[in-house]
């Protein structure tokens, strides 16, 4: 999630006046598969 608001993804979306819903999703490299997600309101 740092690296999504570190690098600014969300502030093309700003000006439209509605929520920013950012999810950040961790793979395994190992496993191939999803090992952990976080979302948060930007």
């Amino acid at each position: 999630m740092a690296q999504l608001q570190a690098k600014g993804y969300a502030d093309k979306y700003r000006d439209l006046c509605e929520p920013i819903f950012m999810i950040g999703v961790e793979f395994s490299r190992e496993t191939r598969n999803l090992i952990g997600f976080e979302t948060a309101l930007a």
